[in-house]
C-alpha cells in the first residue's frame, strides 16, 4: 500500500489506516479478543501500518487488543491513542487537566506494550483546561520521549490554532466522509495552511455508506447508532438516495459503495488518511482495495455534482453529544 504524511511533521502511514474502535466498543457486542488480535495482524500483512485506538473504548481493553496485537512487530506500525475522559469513560465527563493526560499516557504505555506513543491525541476539546496548558503538557511528554507526535480530536479551528502556537499539531481526526463533509468549510483549509495531517474517522458513514444498512436494519442494543439521529428508519430511508449514487458508480468501477467512498476521501488531499474499522476479513480486504481505485477528474466532477442536488437528513450526534465536537 502506498504511504501518505501526516502533514509536514507528522508520521508517515498507509493511506489507509485502521480504525480499532469498533473491535469491542460502540457497535454491539466485541470481537472475541483472539479474532480482534488476527484481524490487526492480518491489517499489517495487507499493508496497514497506521492503528487508531483510545483509552475510552472499553474503556482500556481496546488498548490491550492493539498492544497484544501489534507488540511483536511495533517497530513497523505507527500507534495513535487519546486521552480526555474522565477515568477513561466516555460517559463520565472530559478531564485534560495536566495531571490527568499524564496518568493516561504512563498508563497507555503499559496497555500498548511499549515505550512510546506514536500519536497522541486530545479526544475531545476540554473549555475547562486552557488549550495551551494541553499542549504544553504533551509538548513535555514529547519531550521526555513518551510521545512522539500531538494529535486532536473534532476540535474547532480557534483551538486548533492556539494548540498548534504551543506545541506543533500532527494531526486532526474527525467526522469526514460523503454524508458529513462540514471540514471542508473551515478546518481543512486550516490543515493545509498549519500543515496538518487530517485523519477522518467513520469514513464510510458508521457503516451506511457500504450499502448494506437501510431502513429495515436492526442494531444491537448497545450500538451506538440506535441513538444517533441520522439513523432513524426514516432518515435512512431518505439518504439512501447517496447509496445508490454510490452503487451506480461503483458499478462502473468494478468496485463497491465502499470502496468508492473510500477513494473519494483519498483523492481530496495526500495529507488525508482515513481509518475505516472492520470486525471482518472480507471487509478489511474490501476497505484495503479501496487504496487502489483511482477515481479520474471526470469521476469526481461527477460525484460532486450529483452531491449538490442530495440533501443529507439527520444530525450525526445525539444532542449531549453533539455539544462537544467543533469547540
Amino acid at each position: 500500500m502506498q504511504k501518505r504524511k501526516l502533514g509536514s511533521t507528522g508520521p508517515e502511514v498507509s493511506a489507509l489506516g485502521f480504525g480499532c474502535m469498533g473491535l469491542n466498543f460502540a457497535y454491539g457486542p466485541a470481537l472475541p479478543r483472539q479474532d480482534a488480535i488476527d484481524l490487526i495482524r492480518a491489517a499489517v500483512d495487507r499493508g496497514v501500518t497506521f492503528f487508531d485506538t483510545a483509552e475510552a473504548y472499553g474503556p482500556f481493553t481496546n488498548e490491550e487488543v492493539v498492544g497484544e496485537a501489534l507488540a511483536p512487530i511495533r517497530d513497523k506500525v505507527v500507534i495513535a491513542t487519546k486521552f480526555g475522559f474522565k477515568g477513561g469513560d466516555s460517559t463520565a465527563g472530559l478531564d485534560s487537566r495536566p495531571e490527568r493526560i499524564r496518568a493516561v499516557a504512563d498508563a497507555a504505555l503499559k496497555r500498548l506494550r511499549t515505550d512510546h506513543i506514536d500519536l497522541f491525541y486530545q479526544h475531545r476539546v476540554d473549555p475547562q483546561v486552557p488549550m495551551e496548558d494541553v499542549a504544553g503538557t504533551v509538548k513535555d511528554l514529547i519531550r521526555e520521549g513518551k510521545v512522539r507526535h500531538f494529535g486532536l480530536s473534532e476540535a474547532g479551528a480557534d483551538s486548533i490554532q492556539r494548540a498548534h502556537a504551543v506545541q506543533p499539531v500532527a494531526a486532526l481526526q474527525s467526522e469526514y466522509s460523503l454524508w458529513w463533509r462540514a471540514p471542508e468549510a473551515e478546518i481543512l483549509p486550516l490543515c493545509e495552511t498549519l500543515g496538518i495531517g487530517f485523519v477522518p474517522f467513520s469514513p464510510l458513514g458508521r457503516g451506511f455508506l457500504t450499502g448494506k444498512i437501510d431502513e429495515t436494519t436492526t442494531f444491537a442494543k448497545d450500538d451506538f447508532r440506535n441513538v444517533v439521529p441520522r439513523f432513524s428508519a426514516e432518515n435512512r430511508r431518505a439518504n439512501q438516495v447517496l447509496v445508490d449514487l454510490l452503487g451506480k458508480i461503483a458499478a462502473e468501477k468494478m468496485a463497491t459503495p465502499a470502496q468508492i467512498a473510500l477513494a473519494w476521501l483519498l483523492s481530496r488531499k495526500p495529507w488525508i488518511v482515513p481509518i475505516p474499522g472492520t470486525t471482518k476479513l472480507h471487509r478489511l480486504d474490501e476497505n484495503v482495495g479501496a487504496a487502489a481505485i483511482e477515481l479520474t477528474p471526470v469521476d469526481l466532477l461527477h460525484i460532486n455534482d450529483a452531491l449538490v442536488g442530495i440533501e443529507i437528513r439527520g444530525e450525526r450526534y445525539p444532542a449531549h453529544l453533539a455539544a462537544r465536537v467543533g469547540r
